[in-house]
């Protein structure tokens, strides 16, 4: 009987041992659940500005626009506005110097004319950023305007994982 009790304690033990337990998520004062950070490092800079390119130009193809480029200036304009959006503290299309994003765009030298400046203040992905511009009209038509051929796109990420993110389109 010993034997049989010993035998039935390990075999609890392991069968407890295989149990997963799940947490419920931590939840901030709206109920809702806190945002899961998306770390993002200097190293990740061209595989995120290039995903983002890829994503872009598939919706650009889908609805029959010509694939867009990114381009060095307009990538300098869309991080200085980042960076700057952070500090200040709030998503606007205005520097704190009072710039527009035609001055930002100027004064980065690029040649051509810009299109639009979309821009979001999240923890989301990249991705997530996208899906979210193309369901708001007025940031889908500067996303697949058919005149863009330039892409500019940054992003800054605060210490506690807050994503400032800045996309321009110039043709």
């Amino acid at each position: 009987m010993t034997r049989i009790s010993a035998l039935l304690s390990v075999l609890l033990l392991v069968l407890a041992s295989c149990t997963t337990t799940t947490t419920a998520p931590t939840l901030g004062p709206d109920g809702k659940p806190l945002p899961r950070v998306y770390r993002m490092s200097a190293r990740d800079e061209g595989k995120i500005q290039f995903r983002m390119l890829d994503s872009v130009n598939s919706l650009r193809t889908a609805a029959g626009d010509a694939p867009v480029q990114l381009n060095a200036q307009l990538n300098a304009a869309a991080a200085t506005h980042a960076r700057d959006m952070a500090v200040q503290n709030r998503p606007w299309h205005f520097g704190s110097d009072g710039s527009s994003p035609i001055d930002r765009v100027a004064r980065v030298g690029y040649p051509g004319t810009l299109l639009g400046e979309t821009i979001s203040e999240t923890y989301e992905t990249e991705l997530e950023t996208l899906s979210a511009w193309m369901e708001e009209p007025s940031t889908r038509a500067i996303l697949l305007d058919a005149n863009a051929r330039d892409m500019g796109f940054a992003w800054y990420q605060e210490a506690n994982g807050k994503i400032w993110w800045t996309l321009v389109m110039g043709g």
